[in-house]
C-alpha cells in the first residue's frame, strides 16, 4: 500500500489519496460510460422519460475507483475489507438489476440486504462489540447482540432503500449522500477517540464527488442502482463505525424524507389499505417539482435540499461536540 509509505505524513498521504481516486473516478467515466446500459425510463415519476437512453450503472465505475483508492491510501485493516466487500456486492446486485430486462422483485433484492446486514452487523460487532457513546460525553450505552442485529437489519435496509428511492433528480441523491457522509467525517473527526475510518469515508465522497461531475443536471450519466444501493449500504456502515448510530437520523434526514415518506406510503396502502398522504407525492423531490405552486426547477430541488440537510447536520454535530 501506499499508505505504508507516507504514513508519517498523513496530510500528504490524504492529498494523494484525493486527487488520485478523484481522477481515476473521471477516468473511469471517460473510458467506460458508453459501455454500460441505457436508461429505460421511469413512467411514473416526472421528467422520468427524460432519462431514457442515458447510460445508467454508472456505481460500478465509481465504487471500484473509492475502492482502489482506499486500498492505496488509507490504513485498512481487515475490517474495513470486509465492509468494501460488501459495498461492492451490493454494487454488482444493484448493476445486475440496471442491465436486467426485468426489474428484480422486491423479495430478492430485501434478501440480498439481509444478507449484507447480517454481514455487516457480524463483522462489526466482533471488532467493536456493541457499547456505543455520544461523542466527547460521559456517556454510554450497551446494547444486547440480538437487539443490535435487529436495529443493524432496519437500518441497513432503510438506509439502502431511501437512498435508492432519492435518486430520481439530477445530483440530488449523490449530492445528499456526500453531505450526510461528510457530517460523519466531521462529527468523528471531533471525537478524543477518533477512527482510522475517516480515511475511508474521505475516499468515498470524492468518487461520488468526481461522479457528479457528470451526474449534474442536465446529466449525461446515471449512477443507477449499482450507485444507488452501494452507497445506501455504506452510509449505514459509516453510521455504524460513528460509534452512535442514532445520528444518521439527523444527518440522513433529507434522505430519509424523501425516499422514505414514499415507502412509508406504499407500506400504509398495501398492508393497512390506508392512504394517509393523498395530498402528498412521493419521492417528495416530485412533490416539490410538480405539486407545490411554485413549481422548484431540478437544481433547485438539489441545492435547498443539500442546504436544509448542511443546517441540520451543523446543529447536530454542535450538539455532539459538548
Amino acid at each position: 500500500m501506499i499508505f505504508l509509505l507516507f504514513k508519517q505524513y498523513p496530510n500528504v498521504m490524504l492529498a494523494l489519496g484525493i486527487i488520485f481516486t478523484f481522477a481515476i473516478t473521471f477516468g473511469g467515466m471517460v473510458v467506460f460510460k458508453d459501455l454500460l446500459p441505457a436508461d429505460h425510463g421511469r413512467e411514473f415519476a416526472v421528467d422520468g422519460k427524460l432519462s431514457k437512453g442515458k447510460p445508467q450503472g454508472a456505481g460500478v465505475i465509481f465504487i471500484p475507483a473509492f475502492a482502489i483508492g482506499a486500498l492505496l491510501f488509507a490504513p485498512v485493516t481487515l475490517e474495513y475489507t470486509v465492509y468494501m466487500f460488501i459495498v461492492i456486492v451490493e454494487m454488482l446486485t444493484g448493476y445486475l438489476d440496471d442491465r436486467a430486462e426485468k426489474p428484480w422483485g422486491r423479495l430478492k433484492k430485501g434478501l440480498l440486504d439481509l444478507f449484507a446486514a447480517l454481514a455487516i452487523a457480524f463483522t462489526y460487532v466482533h471488532y467493536n462489540g456493541t457499547t456505543f457513546g455520544f461523542g466527547n460525553y460521559d456517556f454510554t450505552i450497551t446494547v444486547p447482540v440480538w437487539l443490535f442485529y435487529i436495529l443493524a437489519v432496519i437500518l441497513i435496509w432503510a438506509s439502502i432503500n431511501v437512498t435508492n428511492c432519492a435518486d430520481g433528480v439530477d445530483g440530488l441523491s449523490g449530492t445528499l449522500t456526500v453531505v450526510t457522509l461528510l457530517s460523519f467525517y466531521i462529527a468523528d473527526l471531533t471525537t478524543e477517540a477518533y477512527s482510522t475510518f475517516v480515511y475511508v469515508i474521505m475516499y468515498f465522497m470524492i468518487a461520488v464527488l468526481s461522479y457528479l461531475w457528470f451526474n449534474a443536471g442536465p446529466s449525461i450519466l446515471m449512477m443507477g442502482d449499482a450507485g444507488s444501493r452501494a452507497m445506501g449500504v455504506f452510509i449505514s456502515i459509516v453510521a455504524l463505525k460513528s460509534k452512535f448510530p442514532i445520528l444518521y437520523i439527523p444527518f440522513a434526514l433529507l434522505l430519509i424524507l424523501d425516499g422514505g415518506l414514499g415507502l412509508l406510503k406504499i407500506t400504509c396502502i398495501r398492508v393497512f389499505k390506508f392512504n394517509p398522504m393523498k395530498k402528498l407525492r412521493t419521492p417528495l423531490h416530485d412533490h416539490v417539482r410538480r405539486n407545490l405552486d411554485t413549481g422548484w426547477s431540478n437544481g433547485q430541488v438539489v441545492m435547498r435540499f443539500a442546504l436544509l440537510q448542511m443546517v441540520v447536520s451543523i446543529a447536530f454535530i454542535y450538539l455532539f461536540l459538548r
